[in-house]
């Protein structure tokens, strides 16, 4: 719609969209969408490890980000494995976890601990990686904006890959390392014109925008030769495409591939450079509400790997090492956030349809997805069971804005009150990584909860942190 953004949410008889249905159980759990070590439990508390989230709530504090550590971990080996077995028989893989989707020095250590590369996209996050004591050479940079400063850290941190953007990144890449003295480790980003979301994808003109070198006009390639030219200072490891996220199968990347591997060839053939790697990107999905279906990653390996051997078979050239980038996957189901409801306010539609709204402690600076993307998340009651009827709900934040929602529709029960707990999964992506201190809100923290011990490893924001950049 291009009208007020209230205008949908008060047609006739509205009752939320199709796919949300009014629950037998609103107390039941959708184990798709939390992380593996969440329950709840006999008193009818959420729990996560072992630790209830009133406890949780005391300790503290709301809104919190609460991260489930063994469930991050597990994805990331899942993530791992999966990919070595896949591509085990061709020329293998790796698994670069994007910290765009959420990054900290002390997730940073666990994707290194369990074996994956980390992909970073500015200065600041190549320093928590630093920080981490990360190898260089497990250390992708990517950005369609490097600064000489970025370019120069990366560079003398040694890291593995540097995904080069533009004609004139090329050119202050190659600066940078000539005057350092090294030879830069590179891959062109790739524009297919292929971009995929959910379950569909679109193969035509999806090359008007800022990321990469179009395919279908021949910069992609001239990037290759013109890097070719830097030979002291630049070497081409490969290809980089990505082609868009909340991907839920493997469709798109079989179009992405044949285009990239077409492209890949011809670099071999013309150029006669050697290009050991290719990186297929990221986007790959999970679940925020019952209607989605992630695969899992064996199945998208599985998938992406007969695609990879087929195409190059056809190309007649050796299958190069790929390598793939999931932040959302790994990051995103292993969190939920804790809230506080502080006023409960029941609203009238049309149709005579009605509406709950749920006010809570945060908002849209901690969860700026659903305003950002029209995204959709769900929730529960975290500290306590009902035996109301569900009712039709909205959770929106504390900010003044009426596009502060934070949960579009969801059932809840009739008697949810101020001071209850409630609790939104799959935040651990893009929610702390995009929040702000909109109405000088302090941001919250996010804490780790394994074996029934939680521990923060982001403090929270404190007024005292906000006046302290006023100058």
């Amino acid at each position: 719609m291009h009208a007020h953004e209230a205008g949908a949410l008060h047609a006739d008889g509205y009752r939320g969209p199709a796919w949300l249905h009014s629950p037998v159980d609103v107390n039941a759990l959708v184990p798709s969408l939390w992380s593996h070590n969440v329950r709840r439990a006999g008193d009818g508390i959420l729990t996560v490890a072992g630790l209830g989230a009133d406890a949780l709530a005391r300790e503290v504090g709301t809104p919190a980000y609460v991260l489930d550590e063994d469930d991050f971990r597990s994805r990331a080996r899942e993530f791992r494995d999966a990919y070595e077995a896949a591509f085990a028989p061709l020329a293998g893989a790796d698994v670069y976890y994007a910290g765009k989707a959420f990054l900290c020095t002390e997730v940073a250590r666990w994707v290194h601990q369990e074996g994956l590369h980390l992909d970073v996209c500015s200065g600041g996050e190549l320093a928590v990686a630093v920080r981490a004591g990360l190898p260089g050479e497990l250390v992708g940079v990517h950005g369609n904006n490097k600064s000489v400063a970025e370019i120069e850290a990366a560079l003398r941190h040694g890291v593995g890959r540097v995904v080069v953007d533009s004609f004139d990144e090329i050119e202050r890449v190659a600066q940078v390392a000539g005057r350092l003295g090294v030879v830069a480790p590179v891959l062109v980003r790739v524009t297919v014109g292929v971009e995929a979301h959910t379950h569909e994808f679109i193969a035509t003109a999806h090359e008007d925008q800022k990321f990469g070198f179009s395919l279908s006009s021949g910069s992609a390639f001239e990037a290759a030769r013109r890097i070719a030219g830097h030979g002291d200072t630049l070497r081409l490891l490969g290809l980089h495409s990505h082609i868009g996220s909340q991907i839920f199968d493997t469709s798109g990347f079989e179009v992405s591939a044949r285009r990239v591997l077409g492209l890949h060839a011809r670099v071999v053939r013309e150029l006669g450079l050697d290009l050991p790697e290719l990186d297929l990107g990221g986007g790959f999905g999970i679940a925020y509400t019952t209607e989605h279906r992630p695969l899992p990653p064996a199945e998208l390996a599985t998938g992406m790997a007969t695609i990879v051997e087929r195409e190059c078979r056809a190309e007649g050239v050796p299958v190069p090492r790929i390598s793939v980038e999931p932040g959302r996957a790994i990051a995103g189901p292993s969190t939920f956030t804790l809230y506080e409801v502080g006023t409960v306010k029941p609203v009238a539609l049309d149709g005579g349809a009605s509406r709950v709204y749920v006010s809570v402690d945060g908002g849209m600076s901690d969860n700026v997805r659903p305003a950002l993307y029209d995204a959709d998340f769900s929730c529960t009651l975290a500290g306590r069971t009902s035996e109301a009827p569900p009712v039709l709900a909205r959770v929106v934040g504390k900010h003044c804005e009426s596009g502060d929602i934070v949960v579009k529709d969801e059932f809840l029960p009739a008697d949810v009150h101020p001071g209850d707990l409630i609790a939104v999964p799959g935040t651990g992506a893009y929610c702390r990584a995009l929040s702000s201190q909109y109405n000088h809100t302090p941001r919250p923290p996010v804490v780790a909860v394994r074996d029934g011990q939680v521990r923060t490893i982001v403090r929270r924001e404190t007024i005292d942190d906000l006046l302290a950049l006023d100058v």
